[in-house]
C-alpha cells in the first residue's frame, strides 16, 4: 500500500498522506453531501434492499437463491459501458437504478481492523478494536491454530462495524512477503523469512477472515487479499524507491522462496483476492505482467476472486517507469494482463479512452468487474439488509470483549522471545524483587506498540504499566526518544545502581522502519547501546535487555555482556504488549516463541546490498546469500532460535533409513545415474513416510515447545542448505512426555526447484533435524 511517510490528523485518528489525498479527491469527484453520511450512518451498505424498493425482487442478481455464475450474468448485462467502468475502481460507483449503492473496496486488518484506508471509520458508536500484535511477532508463536483464530476475531469485529456502517467487508490482508532483508521497513508485517512458515500463516489467517461459521464454502465472512505479488522488499533504500525498482529474480528464486506463500494463500486459503506489486519483476511491472496475473495466478492456481493493483500502482508503471506511452494504453495494459480492480481512480479515467482506441474490448472489462461482483455476492452485498442474515447480530458489544481482548494478551505471550538467559536471572520472584528500575525510550510508550497498518486499540498495557502492576518500579526514559541522539546516562545509571533488578526496554519504532523507510543500519538506534553498557555496568542486579522491533537488530554486544543476564524480544507487541511482557519477566507464562528471521551482524548490511534479489550465494563474489535455508556467514541469532524457562528432550521413534521412488523399467534413470527425478512423474504422488518423535519437559514449569522438523537435501541443483519441512506445537506439564507426529510427502515436502524452475526430488542422503537430533535417511529408485 502507498503510504508516503506524511501524517494528518482525520477524526482525531492518526492516519497517512495518502489516504487524505484520495478521500480529498473522493469528496472533489462527489458531492459533499452524498459523502457526509458514510462517515455518520449507523447502518450498512448494502444492494437489492427490496424492503425499501419492491421493485428490486424482480431483477434476477438479486435472488440469493440462485448460483453466485447467473447473478453476476443477470447484473453485467444490465450495465452500460460507463456504469461498468465505475465498478473497476475501489471508490466503486453505484447505480441507483439498479438499487446499487457506491462501494469503497479498501479497508485494511492487518492485526486488527484497521483505520489504514478509507474504509474504515471509528466513532463513539465503536471507538476502538482489538489490535494484536504486529505480524512478525505472531508468527513467532508458531502456532497455526492462534493464526486462524486471530483472523476470526477480526472479522467478527469487521463484521460488526459494518453492521453500524463504519467498515467495509474487503480487507486487503494479510503480507505475506518474504521477509528477505533485515533492512526492510516493512518486515514487521510479514510471517518472516522462511517460504513454510508464510504459507501457513497466510493460509491460517484467510481462513481465518473468511470462513463462515455456517459451514457454507462459497460464502465469504469477510473478503481477505494476500499482498503485495510478488518478489517486492524493497521500499526506500538509499534512496532506491518501491515505485520503480526492478526485481531482478531468477526462476529458482520465484519458485522457491517469492511464490509459495501466494500460492498457498490461492490454493490451500482460498483466498477472495491477490493484490499486485509496485515493482517490476525481471522487466515488467506486476500490475501489467500477463503471465504473472492471467496466467499463474488465474490460471495455474485458479483464483476464486479478484485481482487488485496496489494503490496507484497504474500511475507508477506510468509515471515513475515510464512503461507504458500513454494513461490509455497503461489503463489496457492493466486489465489485458488480468487486473479487476484499480485501488485508485485511473480506470475510471482512462479506461473509457482505452477501449475507443480498440486497446481494450469490453468483454475484458466484463470479466474484472464479474470478478468483483462475485466476490461481493460471496459476502451477501446482494441479499438485502444483512441484518436479516448470518452476522446480522454482530454490534458494538463484539467489538473489544475481554475474551478479545484476552487473545491479544496470550498471542503476544505465545511470540515474546527469550534470546539470553543466565542461569539464574529469569524470571525474576516478585516477591524478592523489592524495587524494579525500568529504562528505556520504549518502556512507557503506547503507539509503538500496535506498529503500522493498526487501528485504535480497545486499551493499552505499556511495559512499565505491566511491570508496575506486579512490583514496585523507579522509571527513566534513558533518552528522549528511540533516536537517542543523547543518552540520559546519569538518571539512569542512578536508578540502576539502588534497584534489585533492572529491565531495559529498547529498540525502534515507526521512525526507524515502516513502509517508505528501509534501515541501513541495524545496530541499535543513536546511543542505545552506550546506554545499555553503561548501566550493566553499575547496575546492583540482573539486568534484562527486551528488544522493542520490527526487524532483527545487531546487539552482539549485549550477547556478549555478562552482566545483561537475560535478552528479550518482543516484536511491536500490541495493545496487551506490556501486561505479556510482564507475564514473561515474572514466570506467570513460559516463553516459547521462536525468531521467525535470522539475526544478522552489521557486517552484512555494510557489505550486501539490499537490492540483490539473490537467495543463494555467489562464492565468485563473496555474496553470502540471505535467510538460514542459504546464508552462510556469521549470526547474532539464528531463525528458530528461541529459550524457555524448562528444558525439553527429543527422542526419535520412528523415521525411515530409505525411501525407494519407483520407477518404470523404461524410465531413463535406470539406466543413466541421474542427481534427481521429476515430481510430475506418477511414481512420485502419494508417496510419503512418518516421523514419530517423543518429547519430554525436563523442567519444573509447564510450557509449550515448537518442534521444528527441517530438511538438508542433496547439495544439487544449488539446493538449501536447510529448509523447513513442518513444525508443530505442543504443551508439557514438567516431567511430561509427548508424541509428535509428522506426515512427510516426498514429493511435496523433500522436493526443491532446480535452476530452471523445475520441480525435482533429489537422490541419495537427506537428513532430518530436530532440535539437536539429526537423523540421515537415503532417497532411491
Amino acid at each position: 500500500m502507498k503510504n508516503r511517510g506524511m501524517a494528518f490528523s482525520y477524526n482525531g485518528k492518526s492516519s497517512h498522506y495518502s489516504v487524505f489525498l484520495y478521500i480529498i479527491g473522493f469528496m472533489f469527484s462527489h458531492s459533499l453531501l452524498e459523502f457526509k453520511p458514510v462517515l455518520a450512518q449507523n447502518s450498512p451498505v448494502f444492494a437489492c434492499d427490496i424492503t425499501s424498493n419492491p421493485g428490486l425482487a424482480n431483477l434476477t442478481f438479486c435472488d440469493a437463491s440462485l448460483t453466485v455464475e447467473t447473478r453476476v450474468n443477470d447484473l453485467v448485462q444490465r450495465l452500460t459501458l460507463s456504469e461498468k467502468i465505475g465498478f473497476l475502481v475501489s471508490g466503486a460507483g453505484g447505480v441507483s437504478r439498479l438499487g446499487i449503492p457506491r462501494y469503497e473496496w479498501w479497508s485494511e486488518a492487518l492485526h486488527g481492523v484497521s483505520y489504514t484506508g478509507p474504509g474504515v471509520h471509528f466513532s463513539g458508536l465503536i471507538p476502538a478494536a482489538t489490535s494484536f500484535p504486529q505480524v512478525i511477532l505472531t508468527a513467532a508463536s508458531f502456532n497455526v491454530t492462534l493464526f486462524e483464530t486471530i483472523g476470526k476475531v477480526v472479522s467478527t469485529e469487521a463484521r460488526a462495524m459494518y453492521n453500524v456502517g463504519l467498515a467495509g467487508l474487503t480487507y486487503w490482508s494479510p503480507n505475506i512477503n518474504i521477509f528477505r532483508d533485515p533492512r526492510w521497513g516493512r518486515g514487521q508485517e510479514t510471517p518472516g523469512e522462511d517460504p513454510t512458515l508464510t504459507s501457513k500463516y497466510g493460509a491460517a489467517y484467510v481462513r481465518g477472515l473468511q470462513q463462515t461459521d455456517d459451514g457454507s464454502k462459497d460464502k465469504l465472512k469477510v473478503a481477505a487479499c494476500c499482498k503485495h505479488y510478488t518478489a517486492y522488499d524493497v521500499d526506500n533504500w538509499k534512496g532506491i524507491q518501491r515505485y520503480n525498482f526492478n526485481a531482478v529474480v531468477t526462476q529458482q528464486d520465484m519458485d522457491d522462496t517469492f511464490q509459495p506463500p501466494f500460492k498457498s494463500c490461492v490454493l490451500e486459503g482460498n483466498v477472495a483476492s491477490v493484490m499486485c506489486s509496485y515493482n517490476q519483476v525481471n522487466g515488467k511491472p506486476t500490475c501489467g505482467d500477463p503471465d504473472l496475473l492471467a496466467g499463474i495466478i488465474r490460471g495455474e492456481w485458479n483464483l476464486n476472486g479478484y485481482i487488485v493493483t496496489d494503490c496507484d500502482s497504474l500511475n507508477e508503471i506510468f509515471n515513475s517507469q515510464h512503461y507504458t506511452k500513454t494513461p490509455e494504453e497503461t489503463a489496457a495494459l492493466g486489465l489485458n494482463s488480468g487486473v479487476d480492480l484499480n485501488c485508485g481512480s485511473w480506470l475510471s479515467k482512462y479506461t473509457q479512452g482505452a477501449f475507443n482506441q480498440k486497446l481494450v474490448n469490453e468483454s475484458v472489462i466484463d470479466r474484472a468487474i464479474s470478478n468483483n461482483f462475485a466476490t461481493l455476492m460471496r459476502l451477501g452485498f446482494f441479499d438485502g439488509n444483512p441484518r436479516n442474515h448470518i452476522y446480522g447480530n454482530l454490534g458494538p458489544k463484539d467489538v473489544c470483549t475481554p475474551e478479545n481482548q484476552e487473545l491479544a494478551r496470550e498471542a503476544a505471550r505465545q511470540g515474546i522471545v527469550l534470546l539470553k538467559n543466565t542461569a539464574g536471572s529469569l524470571p525474576l520472584t516478585p516477591t524478592a524483587i523489592k524495587s524494579l528500575a525500568v529504562i528505556g525510550p520504549n518502556a512507557n510508550v503506547t503507539k509503538t506498540m500496535i506498529g503500522n497498518y493498526e487501528g485504535t486499540p480497545c486499551k493499552y498495557t505499556t511495559p512499565l504499566q505491566g511491570l508496575t502492576a506486579s512490583v514496585a518500579t523507579i522509571y527513566k526514559p534513558g533518552c528522549s526518544d528511540v533516536s537517542c541522539n543523547t543518552a540520559q546516562l546519569d538518571d539512569a545509571k542512578k536508578i540502576a545502581s539502588t534497584a534489585d533488578a533492572v529491565v531495559m526496554v529498547m529498540g525502534s519504532d515507526q521512525s526507524i522502519e515502516r513502509e517508505s523507510l528501509d534501515r541501513v543500519n541495524i545496530t541499535l538506534p543513536g546511543q542505545q547501546s552506550v546506554l545499555i553498557a553503561e548501566v550493566a555496568k553499575v547496575a546492583k542486579g540482573p539486568v534484562i535487555l527486551v528488544i522493542m522491533s520490527g526487524g532483527g537488530m545487531d546487539v552482539q554486544f549485549a550477547v556478549d555482556n555478562p552482566k545483561i543476564t537475560s535478552i528479550l524480544w518482543v516484536g511491536f507487541p500490541g495493545e496487551a504488549g506490556g501486561a505479556a511482557l510482564a507475564d514473561v519477566i515474572f514466570g506467570y507464562y513460559n516463553p516459547s516463541g521462536r525468531l521467525p528471521m535470522t539475526w544478522y551482524p552489521q557486517s552484512y548490511a555494510d557489505a550486501v546490498p539490499m537490492t540483490i534479489m539473490n537467495m543463494r550465494p555467489d562464492p565468485a563474489t563473496n555474496y553470502p546469500g540471505r535467510t538460514y535455508r542459504f546464508y552462510t556467514g556469521p549470526t547474532v541469532f539464528t531463525f528458530g532460535h528461541g529459550l524457555s524457562y524448562s528444558q525439553f528432550k527429543h527422542r526419535l521413534d520412528q523415521a525411515p533409513t530409505f525411501v525407494s521412488i519407483p520407477l518404470e523399467e523404461k524410465h531413463t534413470c535406470r539406466s543413466t545415474k541421474c542427481k534427481s527425478i521429476d515430481t510430475v512423474e506418477q511414481s512420485c504422488s502419494n508417496l510419503g513416510f512418518n516421523v514419530h518423535l517423543r518429547v519430554k519437559n525436563m523442567g519444573k514449569i509447564s510450557g509449550s515447545h515448537t518442534i521444528f522438523l527441517f530438511n538438508s537435501p542433496p547439495s544439487v541443483h544449488n539446493a538449501p542448505q536447510k529448509h523447513l519441512l513442518g513444525f508443530e506445537k505442543v504443551h508439557l506439564t514438567p516431567q511430561e512426555e509427548g508424541v509428535v507426529k509428522f506426515n512427510v510427502d516426498v514429493c511435496k515436502h523433500l522436493s526443491g526447484h532446480d535452476e530452471l524452475g523445475n520441480k525435482k526430488v533429489a537422490l541419495g542422503q537427506h537428513v532430518l533435524h530436530i532440535g539437536d537430533l539429526k537423523h540421515s535417511f537415503t532417497v532411491k529408485i
